[in-house]
């Protein structure tokens, strides 16, 4: 068996020389969306590998159309050691604009913020140098006191999350044996508060599809053709209004085919959080939550479905007045998925219920945007206890399980390709500012982070 607490030691005595290394990569500008910048995301992924390697994984950067994906394998693992992939990824976004950063985005720093509170400045530091190097470093500690590491382990680190993951999906179809393991570790999440851990047990699915209506050959007069020509406008108006009932559901036939109710024991948790209506609310300037009546602001966001119109446009919308019936209207339609939601199903329903309110000399196209279902955890599952048990172990306050309103294609992946489920374990905070000026990391979280990797392998291999 491992001995924990010298593991932990070894990580507290290796943190300056692991934030040299974090600093390393940081100073790397990989921003992938950018080709300005396709050497600086070479540069990157050639300095993880070589990192990995002293590590004593087998690494190689993959070509791919884009930027590369690093595969890694471990040796000397316990011959009946689970089998884990973490994930991660090198890109970043643009810094753009360059003149409200208070430093240099590639210059990372330590702050002092005072009552002992640090922070590590520049893009990347977050999202997600900072949070795959918490995995290395781990990785690091247990080579350096034991020689091995306690699980078998597949590190997979993509240059492309920012831009997309263009390469992604083929990669997965032709390399996938590659990576496939018992599970999938993803750092690419966050803390509940800077006391509280947190595991994301669900991700909600996305539909999204663009309706345009027309009626007539061309915009009318409203004098000479009101009331008595269709008004694609009206009609849109109409077909929105009905998406929801009075009591905010959805309406559109079987859209809660496999949605189940949040587990009680689940909820009480949630509610221990302290988190109210008001106050989640109340940073956006709001106060009453505007979905399905009965459920809480946070069970809304983590573990209901939505049907959200994004943008409507249609008619004269410039200065002054133009008195006109519109020939187009057109609106952008998404909804977020929960449970065993069908993607295409849903699609369908919408599609079908649009054109049952559509007049006959009336015409609608549609336009799809993305289709991937959710991804629901089993909220019981072994290595998400033992996960959570060690997180608890870290931290001040004990971990909890959490809900993700928004979606991360790459779990979809896993789950769908490749048949993993995945753990989503991060240490970031909400104030991170990832994808903004002046980005930082918690020194706390990148300490902790650490430590909390140690304790997980330790639990995952018991």
């Amino acid at each position: 068996m491992s001995d924990l607490n010298a593991l932990l030691k070894r990580a507290d005595d290796n943190l300056p020389s692991s934030l040299d290394k974090l600093f390393d990569l940081l100073r790397i500008p990989s921003i992938s969306t950018d080709p300005a910048y396709k050497k600086d995301c070479t540069a990157a992924a050639n300095w993880l590998v070589d990192e990995l390697k002293t590590l004593g994984f087998m690494a190689t950067a993959h070509k791919t159309k884009g930027h590369p994906i690093i595969v890694a394998t471990s040796e000397n693992a316990p011959e009946n050691a689970p089998h884990v992939l973490f994930y991660g990824h090198y890109d970043v976004q643009p810094v753009d604009p360059l003149n409200l950063w208070d430093d240099e985005p590639f210059d990372p720093k330590i702050k002092d913020m005072g009552q002992g509170r640090k922070i590590i400045t520049g893009r990347g530091s977050s999202d997600d140098k900072g949070q795959l190097m918490t995995f290395l470093q781990a990785c690091r500690a247990y080579r350096e006191e034991e020689g091995e590491l306690p699980l078998k382990i597949t590190i997979m680190f993509e240059g492309e999350e920012e831009s997309g993951s263009p390469s992604l999906p083929a990669f997965l179809e032709e390399h996938g044996d590659l990576v496939k393991a018992d599970f999938a570790l993803v750092c690419d999440t966050g803390m509940w508060d800077r006391e509280t851990p947190a595991i994301a047990a669900t991700l909600r699915g996305l539909v999204g599809d663009e309706v345009v209506i027309t009626a007539a050959d061309r915009d009318l007069h409203s004098g000479f053709f009101g009331g008595a020509a269709a008004n694609p406008i009206h009609i849109l108006a109409d077909i929105l209004a009905g998406l929801h009932d009075e009591n905010g559901r959805v309406t559109l036939p079987g859209f809660y085919d496999g949605v189940e109710e949040t587990p009680e024991d689940v909820k009480k948790t949630w509610e221990a959080l302290g988190e109210t209506d008001e106050r989640f609310l109340g940073e956006i300037g709001l106060s009453v939550p505007a979905g399905e009546k009965g459920y809480s602001a946070l069970e809304l966001t983590w573990a209901r479905p939505t049907a959200e119109v994004n943008g409507v446009a249609g008619g004269y919308t410039g200065d002054g007045f133009k008195t006109v019936i519109a020939a187009q209207a057109s609106a952008k339609v998404s909804f977020r998925l929960v449970g065993k939601q069908d993607p295409a199903k849903i699609r369908e329903n919408f599609r079908a219920y649009v054109q049952s309110k559509l007049p006959d000399d009336c015409k609608v196209d549609f336009h799809p945007h993305g289709g991937s279902p959710a991804i629901q955890l089993d909220y019981n599952a072994p290595f998400l206890k033992k996960a959570q048990g060690a997180l608890s172990d870290e931290w001040p306050k004990p971990a909890v399980v959490i809900g993700m309103g928004g979606s991360i294609p790459i779990v979809g992946d896993f789950q769908s390709k490749l048949g993993m489920d995945s753990l989503l374990v991060g240490f970031g905070l909400n104030d991170d500012r990832i994808h903004s000026p002046n980005e930082k990391y918690e020194m706390n979280s990148f300490h902790k982070g650490i430590r909390s990797w140690i304790r997980i392998m330790n639990a995952l291999a018991k």
